[in-house]
């Protein structure tokens, strides 16, 4: 069966409740990722796997240990790219998919902020999580958890 993974030193708290839930209630087995403890309730489908602290080293735990057909939330793009190379799906936590179609043009649009950035050129950060964002994560999940169970 498809397992979810976590990149979870990023993942806002709602997301996780949705999560939590949702694991619960379709017995997926679900696991946060992350260099520092996170807490999770008790499940038999829902654990932490702590790794040590390092660039990408959380990453590159979801890397090698998800397979085709898992669902990767992160909002890592480039942790993305990679996880949709294994044949895994990626979703970030306002609801939007990553997929082969669209990752390439996501990377260029990082790049292209990061070399902004860099240049001393002031972005800003993205807007808060609204209700908007929420829902339309859980409804991209459920999308997924049916889809796993045909």
């Amino acid at each position: 069966m498809a397992r979810i993974w976590v990149d979870a030193d990023a993942c806002p708290v709602v997301i996780r409740e949705i999560l939590f839930r949702a694991a619960g209630r379709t017995a997926t087995e679900t696991t946060l990722v992350a260099n520092q403890a996170v807490r999770v309730p008790p499940s038999r489908y829902i654990r932490s796997l702590q790794v040590s602290a390092g660039f990408d080293v959380a990453d590159n735990e979801i890397v090698q240990r998800c397979a085709a057909g898992d669902l990767v939330i992160t909002s890592d793009i480039p942790l993305a790219a990679e996880v949709i190379d294994k044949g895994a799906e990626a979703l970030n936590a306002r609801g939007e998919r990553y997929t082969k179609a669209n990752i390439r043009a996501r990377l260029n649009m990082r790049d292209f902020m990061d070399t902004l950035r860099s240049s001393g050129v002031q972005t800003g950060g993205p807007p808060a999580l609204s209700q908007a964002d929420r829902k339309a994560f859980a409804d991209q999940l459920d999308r997924w958890l049916a889809k796993c169970r045909n």
